[in-house]
């Protein structure tokens, strides 16, 4: 993560950019004052439905308001006045208690309270204070610009403020605290959903004893935490987000009466939220002219991640939306609801089970799934699928069982909580059989995938037995049918004999890259006999023995992703050593990118999917590996697409196979890998997992400009691209000025340019901490995690001035 670097320059430039991102011109909407008066007092009520106070600074609004369709709902709240977008609520008064008739109701000033009163004129909501807490009666309620609520009584004394009854908004030089007297803390509750502003069931809150806040579910099931708060680096522990603090100005308070956390903006004209919203995420906006809310940053980091975000019986997924969707067998008990994104009331049974009649329930197999919460564990009696299944059968109040080796037998009695349907390259995902009535099994889709218990019990054992004599009858068959196998290693890894790979590589004589360009040897194209095509690599430099070579590439075997290129198999003899790769139609993505004749083929679209599938390979090799593999030469030459333009990968685990030193001396000595080095290699730290993230940087550089980063000027000046994108990224210019001549920007989408800008400046910084991870830049990338402008390197910052760069 980013903080502010401590040389004058970069004060200079923080303070520029500041100016530049969140400035108020003249024109902005609430840069002029409103007419409307900002205060409510006894001779002055709020009438009527159509009438609102304005801030003395024209910023926020407060007045009735009806969030959906609904007419017969109507609110009391505050938000944000005359800005371009959908009306922004931060505060509501009687949220679980609407009034039907705002022509009719009025807000006002009524025994010493503020007071709304329904169309019958009877209380409904009131500032509720107790006419012996004040010395005298209050008089007036007054808006502030910073959107709290006030009411003062004759000496100008504050009884009551809108900012110690939050709703689901947490606004700038608010306090969210925790009082240590009545052991009592301010909550901050979600709404029901976007059309209904009633309490949710997601709540944030100050845990004032470990100093830290938590996000929980109905009350009871906590989620999220932030980690105590580090008075040293200024952050929640655990939200290492907050290090981006040239926007914020963030302080915590303990005191023997209370704890409170509060931030501000540095500048004061800057416009800024922090709510829960109804999906159980924490979100911090801010407001850019121009471009709208601006997300900072949110917590949990994923969706799937809010517990029970799609009610019992339903399964959250991130891999295509929408996030929540009802098993087979169920469906929404309130679509109306779900159609507001409302999951909270879950999925139902299409059918009702038939345990205590004649038990007609079976099961239905669901793969690849995060098993539901607090399931109930049998481990001593149960010896295998069958015992579990029954078990599960015979009562009546079990909804499902998992079995597995290490797991043993685990049921499940009520509401299925918390399921999450996992992406097919996640390597932690379980089976669940969920029970069904035999009527639901038996009709549609579920008849064709459902499991019958009877097959489960009395058949599962053969059906093991004989598919897997079969698997190893076809694989072995198959491998046969390869040039001269020696032997099969672990699975589907080959080993190659030396004479078959001349065979089929017609002596190496088609030859697609070679030296630099293709990572530590040449690289030739050959056909096996069943007409796969290969890629053979010949490595270069290889000096340890056979032993430990067999084991370095079967290591490499083991890391597999749709990302990543896929190795076949070796071949080693003697100091002949060859690693078999998958061959990648369209070669490396430099012979495209920067290739005038494949203009049409890498559009827009092509090179966002391009973006997004290196970092996808990427973060698999940094966080999904049983080792954080360091690729240490992330260049496009090492980036092949195959027959869809799906990038890969290629090298990754080569440094290991070659020795780290040996790695790095060649990656350094490199001219065209020279423009994608990290500082610290030729600083000479140790190498971490950043030097990566700072090659895809330059990589998402070229694949903005269909160029080189650097590019030689007919003065002979070098003219270097990134210096030229922080520049616009900084003031805000034509962003799409910045793109690939060939590109037709009637096919581009300027956000995803401006967000694919700020990801490289952010991936390139001089220092590896202030750089994201390859995950973060999956998110951003996205579109489920913002970024705003990072800080400009140091090393581009003099380039800015002197508008030039030097190799």
């Amino acid at each position: 993560m980013m903080s502010i670097m401590k040389n004058k320059n970069s004060v200079f430039f923080f303070v520029s950019l500041m100016m530049i991102s969140f400035s108020w011109s003249n024109n902005h909407p609430l840069s002029h004052g409103a007419a409307a008066a900002n205060t409510i007092s006894a001779n002055q009520p709020l009438l009527s439905g159509d009438q609102t106070i304005v801030s003395a600074g024209g910023i926020f609004a407060l007045g009735f308001f009806r969030p959906g369709k609904d007419s017969n709902k109507n609110y009391i709240g505050i938000w944000y006045n005359n800005l371009p977008v959908t009306q922004t609520v931060v505060w509501v008064a009687n949220r679980d208690n609407p009034i039907s008739d705002r022509y009719s109701s009025q807000l006002r000033i009524l025994n010493n309270n503020l007071a709304l009163l329904n169309e019958s004129q009877t209380p409904i909501w009131s500032t509720n204070i107790s006419s012996s807490s004040s010395s005298s009666s209050p008089i007036e309620a007054t808006l502030g610009d910073d959107g709290n609520l006030v009411l003062k009584d004759v000496s100008n004394s504050t009884i009551w403020q809108s900012f110690d009854y939050p709703t689901h908004t947490f606004l700038p030089g608010a306090k969210l605290s925790y009082n240590k007297r009545t052991k009592t803390s301010q909550i901050l509750t979600s709404w029901k959903n976007s059309e209904d502003p009633s309490k949710g069931l997601f709540s944030f809150e100050l845990d004032g004893i470990n100093n830290q806040y938590l996000i929980q579910w109905n009350g009871s099931e906590q989620y999220w935490s932030s980690g105590p708060w580090n008075g040293n680096g200024k952050i929640f522990s655990l939200v290492p987000e907050m290090r981006l603090d040239f926007l914020y100005n963030y302080s915590y308070v303990s005191n023997e009466n209370e704890s409170y956390f509060i931030f501000k903006m540095y500048d004061p004209k800057g416009i800024s939220r922090f709510f829960l919203d109804v999906g159980g995420q924490i979100r911090v906006l801010t407001w850019v002219q121009g471009v709208g809310w601006n997300l900072f940053w949110n917590q949990p980091r994923t969706q799937c991640e809010v517990y029970a975000l799609c009610g019992g019986n339903g399964a959250c997924n991130e891999i295509t939306p929408p996030f929540c969707n009802c098993l087979d067998g169920f469906h929404p008990k309130s679509q109306a609801d779900w159609d507001l994104n409302d999951f909270s009331g879950g999925c139902v049974r299409k059918f009702d089970l038939q345990c205590e009649n004649g038990n007609k329930d079976r099961f239905m197999l669901f793969t690849n799934m995060r098993l539901p919460k607090n399931p109930k564990s049998f481990s001593i009696q149960i010896e295998d699928m069958k015992d579990c299944a029954s078990i599960c059968l015979n009562d009546c109040s079990c909804t499902a069982y998992s079995y597995n080796i290490h797991d043993r037998c685990l049921v499940w009695n009520a509401e299925l909580f918390n399921l999450q349907q996992l992406d097919q390259n996640e390597g932690n995902g379980k089976s669940i059989y969920i029970r069904l009535s035999a009527e639901d099994l038996y009709s549609g889709k579920s008849r064709r995938t459902g499991t019958n218990i009877g097959a489960i019990v009395g058949s599962v054992c053969a059906i093991i037995a004989v598919s897997g004599l079969l698997f190893f009858i076809i694989i072995k068959r198959r491998k046969k049918r390869l040039l001269g196998i020696s032997k099969v290693v672990e699975g589907s890894l080959v080993t190659f004999i030396y004479q078959d790979i001349q065979t089929a590589t017609k002596n190496f004589s088609e030859k697609l890259g070679v030296g630099g360009g293709t990572g530590f040897g040449s690289v030739f194209k050959g056909m096996l006999s069943d007409s796969t095509l290969i890629a053979v690599k010949k490595l270069d430099g290889i000096s340890q023995g056979d032993k430990k070579f067999r084991t370095e590439v079967r290591n490499i075997w083991t890391v597999q992703h749709v990302n990543l290129v896929h190795l076949h198999g070796f071949c080693s003899k003697g100091n002949k050593k060859l690693l078999v790769y998958e061959y990648m139609k369209y070669g490396s993505l430099d012979s495209i990118l920067f290739n005038q004749n494949y203009s049409k083929s890498l559009d827009w679209k092509t090179r966002y999917k391009v973006a997004i599938g290196i970092a996808r390979g990427l973060t698999y090799l940094h966080e999904k590996c049983s080792d954080c593999i360091i690729h240490c030469d992330i260049k496009p030459e090492n980036i092949l697409l195959d027959s869809k333009f799906i990038p890969k990968v290629a090298d990754f685990g080569l440094a290991n196979l070659i020795g780290r030193d040996f790695s790095r001396m060649l990656t350094t000595m490199r001219g065209i890998t020279r423009g994608y080095l990290a500082p610290e290699w030729i600083s000479g730290v140790p190498i971490t997992a950043k030097a990566d993230v700072y090659s895809y940087g330059m990589i998402l550089f070229e694949l903005i400009s269909g160029k080189r980063n650097s590019d030689s000027s007919g003065n002979g000046m070098v003219k270097f691209f990134p210096t030229l994108a922080a520049n616009l990224v900084v003031e805000g210019g034509d962003i799409l000025s910045l793109l690939d001549d060939r590109l037709d920007r009637n096919n581009v989408e300027p956000v995803e340019v401006m967000r694919i800008c700020r990801v490289a400046c952010w991936c390139i910084q001089d220092e590896e901490d202030h750089r994201p991870t390859m995950n973060q830049v999956v998110l951003i990338l996205e579109g489920i995690v913002d970024v705003n402008r990072p800080p400009i390197p140091l090393s581009l910052q003099t380039n800015i001035v002197n508008n030039q760069e030097h190799i």
